[in-house]
């Protein structure tokens, strides 16, 4: 038989194109037009609808950047349309789509005059059914059209200056379409759906399969019997040409697929929040008029604030939204409040997603999710499946780990064990994509790429247009139809995540299990770009910290004079909560986006102290008492962890020498000793005697790197900018400096165009060495690090997580070593050679990476320690980071783990010190330093209830006792929602608990006030 198959299928290709697709709509007719273009931000709709409204003409150029117009659509539907069979009568609007996927362009949201919503207009979503505008002949309403620009430029990562409004111009970005009265013809559709399954499916069977050929013949025939000139009369005989093949079923041992709609919606990122909240709108909209067309249409929402802004702006689709959730059609995962990033977030903000966004679906919704939901984050952290469990919930889901530039992870389904040996049933949807629209070239690659045959049948996909949202369409759901059972393909069931969840847990008892974090090969410089962010980030965590902890102190000592001011710790914990989604504090937005995030910090702080002082001057009293507010887990200067006493000074003063052509800071405690040019040569340790720094290196190294990723400009470093680097070894100036009581020494010098201005301060009873880095930043395709050469062997570093740390190697033995050549650390970063270490603190940077070497003059070992300070990528934001930064980074030598922890809390509480009339004892006391308190607060249901949550620091077995300084009827463990659970480790007593906990185990406690 000769070989047409080519012929064929370019022919069916064409037809397609110009055939069938013309004739899905079958007549169609012009609506008047009419329109108001708002002059700035947008407004409501009957605002909007109150305006003048000019005529407006059609295929017209409109849209500023980021601007919004108002359309008003008129017209009559033509006698006898829609009375034909299998014809139905609909509104088009293109508001001039281009080719590019929803979400990354104009868009629109149609609304009824009385000011309802009735659904949106997206480029694979143009329709609105007659039926949704009232009923009857006459067409009358509105659309809200959204002229956002095309930041993504189809990805070719060039600076844009669409991310700022400012920058952004005025020329009108899109031209009108198609506006008109369509008569849809229902029978060409279905064909158009089958063609779209049957070609899909062909093209990914083997050319030796028989099926593929039967496919290719039976489409053949189906054009063959096709009048090209009269679609629509013979559309039927197409569909039947088609029906033998489409009707046969699955193989019996078929992958199968559970199908959920979802909409992917970045809550930030190539558009800003204002804009995220009609994104969402429109997508819901969307989504509660497809379940009313398709009863067995099940939709994922995750994101508690999403939903929250939909109550708030959008009531009247809210209560929709409410209805199908009670239908088990809508409905809410993730129980986050938003789906956030999980490699920089403090342990008890990471807590707070599951606690705000739980409680948001608890209360509105009477939904207690499951699973954790995350599809599209940057790598996850090692201790989510304990903080996931803690919150009550059961699965995880992820995509992103697909992205691995090097190494596959070896499973879809397995459990993953993280710091503290807690095991969470998790699952890699194998079709690679959280925005699938059920091709057959997704199904197949599921079905193929899935790891688990042969022990799992069944793997989750999530369809629909995401990221900048769109959901699913009515085109989705008939491909999901028609794969439910048909031969050479995986079966497909429209289903929620939960049922998945279980089917998947049921047939799988005896998981593979995956240890440790779960790394993200790529996107490694978003650790470290928009570093205003994240500064504002790590302040907001710590602020909050302080402002639960004194205003529960305050509630508690007061004797209830003083009220907690619960509702105001909501509101900024949310926003905070917001600012660490994942496109937000990894710095991969656009300037519009890390602008409303600096002024929300700015805010944040300011209320936030507004708080602290309240609360102070409530238990302090007043008078002229100097007091410590020491909010961190550990004593400091004489004043209990928790509790605000008088600092005691220091018996020895540290001082400052210019010696040798250089300077030494000595306290006592540890001697440092700077070249120069401003660089460590030297720091020791008293207590050990031993020298830190390698022999004839040098500490406090700033290095300046070309910073050229291939792609991905604010998210990637790739491995290749280490071979270009500029040490930054000379200094402009040097000068001892003795203010502040500490000695110290400041160094100017320059990278590139920027002034970098350090302080190398060493105070009174300090264990640690500070240096604050200044720098007015102007590179662009930069990359600043900071270095410590240390005579250690260290073959792995600890780096701090949420509620504990994490060990990576120092070595590349393997591909999946080599790939972590930049990694994560909260507050600290230790290495360590049995009997010493060092650790080095930082007060809001967060890329490290850690390397070693061996001398060949003496055979010892050199380990570098070195953060990222800086990047300078161009896009989105082409000025990211350009401007003035200060960072704080301190190095304490002789330091065990313990050390470590402490010296993170001391460089991001700095001392508070305030004015009062006497001394305030602590909540609460811990007999063992190794236990530490992360949050003390008042319950979340309000009953005054006081809740603590702490975990174990070092990694080990620690035993210990909590005790409250209050009167207490009961103390109780409880899960992050605060509810009644058993925890391992816990024997509660009449006043306090005793502990003995498993390494980095986390527990939450209520304590029920008793009369003082």
């Amino acid at each position: 038989m000769h070989d047409d198959r080519r012929i064929t299928e370019v022919r069916l290709e064409r037809f397609v194109r110009e055939r069938i697709n013309p004739a899905v709509y079958s007549r169609s007719l012009p609506l008047t037009l009419s329109s108001w273009d708002v002059p700035d931000e947008p407004v409501p709709a009957l605002e909007a609808m109150r305006q003048k409204f000019q005529p407006q003409e059609h295929c017209a150029p409109w849209g500023k950047p980021w601007g919004t117009k108002w359309l008003r659509l008129q017209g009559e539907v033509p006698e006898f349309w829609g009375t034909e069979p299998d014809t139905t009568v609909e509104v088009v609007v293109d508001l001039g789509f281009t080719i590019e996927v929803p979400g990354f362009q104009c868009e629109g949201i149609a609304w009824r005059a009385d000011g309802t919503i009735i659904k949106a207009v997206s480029p694979r979503n143009q329709y609105i059914p007659l039926k949704l505008l009232g009923g009857g002949m006459a067409v009358d309403f509105y659309v809200e059209a959204a002229a956002n620009p095309d930041v993504a430029q189809g990805w070719t990562f060039a600076p844009t200056p669409y991310g700022d409004k400012s920058t952004a111009g005025t020329a009108p970005q899109y031209r009108l379409g198609t506006i008109a009265i369509a008569e849809l013809n229902q029978t060409v559709w279905e064909l158009q759906q089958d063609i779209w399954t049957l070609s899909g499916l062909m093209a990914e069977l083997p050319l030796e399969l028989p099926r593929r050929h039967e496919i290719l013949r039976a489409l053949e025939r189906m054009m063959d019997l096709m009048d090209p000139d009269d679609v629509a009369g013979t559309a039927a005989a197409g569909r039947a040409a088609l029906a033998e093949v489409m009707a046969r079923p699955a193989y019996a041992s078929a992958h199968q697929l559970v199908a959920t709609g979802h909409a992917h919606i970045d809550s930030a990122w190539l558009w800003p929040v204002r804009e995220t909240i009609r994104k969402c709108a429109r997508t819901f909209s969307n989504v509660v008029a497809l379940m009313d067309e398709y009863p067995n249409f099940v939709f994922s929402c995750s994101s508690a604030q999403q939903l929250a802004w939909i109550k708030e702006y959008y009531p009247e689709l809210f209560g929709r939204i409410r209805e199908k959730v009670r239908a088990g059609q809508f409905v809410p995962v993730g129980g986050m409040w938003v789906e956030s990033d999980t490699n920089m977030p403090g342990g008890e903000a990471m807590a707070r997603q599951f606690v705000e966004g739980k409680s948001f679906f608890l209360a509105e919704f009477g939904v207690d999710c499951q699973e954790a939901w995350l599809p599209d984050s940057f790598g996850y952290s090692a201790a989510l499946p304990q903080i996931v469990k803690s919150a009550g919930s059961r699965w995880f889901l992820t995509q992103k780990i697909s992205w691995n530039q090097t190494n596959r992870m070896p499973h879809h389904t397995f459990n993953w064990e993280g710091i503290d040996g807690t095991r969470l049933f998790t699952h890699f949807p194998p079709v690679d994509t959280y925005n699938s629209q059920l091709s057959g070239r997704e199904l197949a690659h599921a079905e193929r790429n899935y790891r688990d045959h042969g022990r799992g049948t069944v793997s989750l996909v999530p369809f629909g247009y995401g990221d900048g949202g769109g959901g699913p369409t009515r085109e989705m759901l008939a491909a999901a139809a028609r794969a439910a059972d048909l031969e050479g393909s995986p079966k497909v069931r429209v289903g929620s995540a939960e049922s998945f969840f279980k089917q998947a847990e049921g047939e799988y008892p005896s998981l593979p299990v995956w240890v440790g974090e779960m790394y993200l090969e790529l996107h490694r410089g978003t650790y470290t770009s928009q570093a205003r962010t994240k500064k504002g980030n790590r302040r907001s965590e710590h602020m909050l910290r302080e402002a639960e902890l004194w205003c529960a102190t305050a509630a508690v000592r007061t004797a209830g004079s003083f009220a907690y001011p619960a509702a105001e710790l909501k509101r900024l914990w949310r926003l905070v909560l917001l600012q660490q989604f994942h496109d937000i504090l990894p710095g991969s937005s656009i300037a519009w986006v890390h602008q409303d995030a600096e002024r929300n910090y700015e805010a944040i702080e300011a209320d936030l102290e507004t708080l602290i002082a309240g609360a102070a001057k409530a238990v302090l009293g007043s008078g002229n008492r100097k007091f410590l507010l020491n909010a961190a887990p550990h004593a400091r200067e004489g004043v209990p962890a928790l509790a605000a006493g008088e600092p005691v000074a220091p018996p020895v003063p540290a001082r400052a020498a210019a010696r040798d052509a250089g300077f030494v800071l000595d306290n006592g405690i540890i001697r440092a000793v700077l070249d120069a040019d401003g660089l460590l040569t030297s720091l020791r340790d008293y207590a050990s005697g031993r020298e830190a720094i390698a022999p004839g290196e040098r500490g406090n190294l700033l290095e300046l790197h070309r910073d050229t990723p291939n792609e991905w400009d604010a998210w990637d470093i790739d491995e290749f900018y280490r071979r270009n680097v500029t040490p930054l070894t000379c200094a402009e100036s040097v000068r001892l400096t003795d203010d502040e009581g500490e000695a110290a020494v400041v160094v100017e010098r320059m990278a590139g165009s920027s002034a970098i201005t350090q302080r190398i301060s060493l105070a009174a009873g300090s264990p640690s060495l500070s240096i604050t880095t200044s720098v007015d930043w102007q590179e662009r395709e930069k990359l600043l690090k900071l270095g410590f050469a240390l005579d250690v062997r260290a073959d792995r570093s600890a780096a701090e997580t949420q509620f504990g740390h994490v060990f990576r190697a120092t070595h590349t033995n393997t591909s999946w070593e080599a790939a972590k050549f930049e990694i994560c650390a909260h507050r600290w970063i230790h290495v360590a050679e049995p009997g010493y270490g060092v650790a080095v603190s930082n007060s809001s940077t967060y890329g490290h990476d850690v390397t070693r070497s061996i001398r060949e003059f003496d055979g010892g070992t050199t380990t570098t320690v070195r953060m990222s300070l800086l990047r300078a990528p161009k896009f989105p934001d082409p000025d990211a980071d350009r401007g003035r930064h200060q960072l704080t980074v301190t190095i304490r030598p002789g330091a065990a783990i313990a050390d470590a922890v402490q010296e993170g809390y001391r460089t991001n509480l700095a001392p508070r010190l305030v004015t009062g009339a006497s001394p305030v004892e602590p909540l609460f006391s811990l007999s063992n330093p190794a236990v530490v308190i992360e949050a003390v607060k008042l319950a979340e249901d309000g009953s005054g209830d006081v809740i603590v949550r702490l975990y174990e620091s070092l990694g080990q077995r620690s035993a210990g006792m909590l005790t409250a300084n209050f009167p207490v009827q009961r103390v109780s463990t409880v899960d992050l929602l605060e509810r009644a659970v058993e925890a391992a480790g816990v024997d509660a007593g009449p006043d306090g608990a005793e502990l003995l906990l498993r390494p980095f185990q986390l527990v939450t406690l209520r304590f029920v006030r008793g009369q003082e």
